[in-house]
């Protein structure tokens, strides 16, 4: 790995000392330029000198979210420079996307492994997406959890042979429409009565014989969801 320049941006000093030990053990070719501890002070340096890497905590001054509007300005302004995030965050998943979104090219969360030279030399190369250990356990879990819950809805569609139309039926009941809001739809056509029909043709799909007296709509939904016939996460509208 050539020599490269690296600002570290971290407010607290014991963690900050602790990384500064980790560049000057682990990752000699690093030039620490500068140290920050919060976003003036890390414009300051970048008016004097421009790093190629930017080391990156989130959580500065008990914000969260201070981080990521650095990542995103430094992106936007200087698009070369490498930003490597390096974060206790360790439960915040939606931080981790906002911070990828603001442009970052790799997250290391202080947890197990700490920062390696492998992941430095990684994104000094120009790889994206670059995660330690602890990150992409977590990533790799929710992973095998939508593919999971997408084969369970393939499977459900199959086995209970759902349409385009009952699928929009069941995911507009979910979202609190009535029928006749989801007659009035765009490309849906059927009426009120129609929909009624639908609805007990589902019961009698979903439900077995034993099961399907008093099923009401919310009932319905609800084994939906359950079949995964209805992605919880993902209940959007269609357009009106």
């Amino acid at each position: 790995m050539k020599p490269f320049k690296v600002i570290i941006v971290e407010d607290v000093k014991l963690e900050l000392k602790g990384t500064e030990e980790i560049f000057r053990t682990d990752i000699p070719e690093a030039e620490i330029i500068g140290t920050a501890m919060n976003e003036n002070e890390l414009w300051c340096l970048m008016q004097q000198q421009l790093p190629d890497l930017l080391l990156l905590d989130l959580g500065l001054g008990g914000s969260s979210t201070v981080g990521v509007d650095i990542c995103r300005q430094v992106r936007s302004r200087y698009p070369g420079l490498h930003i490597l995030i390096f974060t206790g965050e360790v439960l915040n998943e939606k931080l981790w996307v906002d911070a990828l979104n603001a442009g970052a090219d790799g997250i290391i969360l202080k947890s197990g492994e700490l920062l390696t030279k492998n992941d430095v030399r990684q994104v000094m190369d120009g790889r994206r997406l670059v995660f330690n250990q602890p990150i992409l356990e977590q990533i790799i879990a929710r992973f095998k959890k939508a593919v999971i819950n997408d084969f369970k809805k393939n499977d459900a569609v199959i086995n209970y042979d759902i349409d385009e139309y009952d699928e929009r039926f069941l995911r507009h009941l979910a979202l609190g429409y009535t029928k006749e809001m989801i007659a009035g739809l765009k490309g849906m056509p059927f009426g009120v009565k129609s929909l009624e029909k639908r609805q007990n043709e589902l019961i009698n799909r979903l439900f077995s014989s034993n099961e399907r007296s008093g099923i009401n709509a919310t009932r319905l939904v609800v084994r939906a969801l359950q079949l995964r016939i209805l992605d919880l996460d993902n209940l959007e509208p269609d357009d009106e």
